[in-house]
């Protein structure tokens, strides 16, 4: 038996936005849109999705996102890219 309060059931890719089912009956999607490991990649990768009780995993993409972090809003890769910025020059 679970102990978790909600897990995703169902997960699927379509133009453009993953859409999950959740054992409760919450039902959301997002944007594969400014993760660089989703965004531009070939509808075989993006529909090859795992489950699991605590988010969804790309294992040909290396790309892994919690439950938690996408309802928070966070859709992959966020901190990665802020660390890959330029610094800013300064005068």
């Amino acid at each position: 038996m679970s102990t978790l309060a909600d897990t995703p059931q169902k997960v699927f890719h379509r133009k453009g936005r993953i859409y999950v089912s959740m054992a409760s009956g919450l039902d959301f999607s997002f944007p594969i849109q400014g993760n660089p490991r989703l965004e531009g990649k070939p509808e075989h990768l993006l529909s090859e999705i795992e489950v699991s009780p605590f988010g969804l995993h790309w294992p040909s993409l290396d790309e892994d996102l919690s439950i938690k972090g996408i309802l928070a809003g966070d859709y992959g890769q966020k901190r990665a890219k802020e660390l890959h910025r330029s610094p800013a020059r300064r005068p």
